[in-house]
């Protein structure tokens, strides 16, 4: 499929009630609201495309940006694509979700993230602490650095109340994370959530709730999910 054929695609399959609810989650026009049912299928014809995914990125269409995610082919990204990425993803879908997914999969996703958390920018730290939860879920524990991630995990506990709105919400989903999927840390997880308490994020005008870090990692103990690896972060 070409890039005016996909755009056609998502165009028809646009819906003016789908985007009601994505703009009060945070996704920012231009878009057309279509559902990831819809974007999946373009996924399936096209499967891997590194240059129409950057074309797709680059219209700046929210929904275009995050099919965009779903067929880049992160191991050609190069440095300038994904930090061009993430200065343009000004959506909360894009910046929680797609650039973070593609960042994991590239080669530079550590590195990058640890720069990104230290932006003063909220979108550039949300990309950052996103693809950091990511890799600790789908990473081999001994392709870890289990040091500076218990450095991250003071910085948290240190850092998290203070921080802008969406961090904190991200942070706390790191958090989730590292005590999941890095059964070495989950004891230590643990201990700095209850330190932490609540974590306070303003969801706006939605339902969402701001999931306790403590409670959610020993749901995943007592169903016997600690440590099991996601086999892909992209959905």
């Amino acid at each position: 499929m070409t890039l005016a054929e996909i755009m056609s695609f998502l165009e028809a399959n646009g819906s003016e009630s789908i985007k009601k609810v994505l703009i009060k989650h945070g996704i920012k026009e231009p878009f057309f609201g279509v559902k990831i049912e819809y974007l999946k299928e373009v996924q399936k014809k096209v499967k891997t495309d590194y240059q129409l995914a950057k074309e797709l990125y680059a219209t700046g269409n929210a929904d275009a940006m995050y099919l965009a995610g779903l067929i880049a082919d992160d191991a050609k990204m190069s440095v300038d694509d994904l930090q061009l990425w993430a200065r343009q993803a000004v959506s909360n879908n894009i910046s929680e979700y797609t650039v973070p997914w593609v960042a994991t999969g590239s080669r530079y996703g550590y590195q990058l993230a640890l720069e990104w958390i230290d932006s003063a920018e909220e979108q550039i730290a949300v990309i950052g602490w996103a693809t950091l939860l990511n890799l600790v879920s789908q990473k081999p524990d001994n392709e870890l650095d289990l040091p500076e991630l218990r450095t991250l995990l003071a910085r948290v506990v240190n850092t998290i109340h203070t921080s802008p709105n969406r961090v904190r919400s991200l942070m706390n989903n790191f958090l989730i994370s590292l005590g999941t999927y890095v059964s070495e840390l989950t004891d230590e997880v643990i201990a700095a959530a209850k330190i932490i308490g609540d974590v306070m994020v303003d969801k706006g005008d939605t339902a969402c709730k701001v999931p306790r870090a403590e409670d959610y990692i020993l749901k995943a103990k007592a169903k016997g999910n600690l440590g099991k690896k996601k086999k892909m972060v992209k959905c």
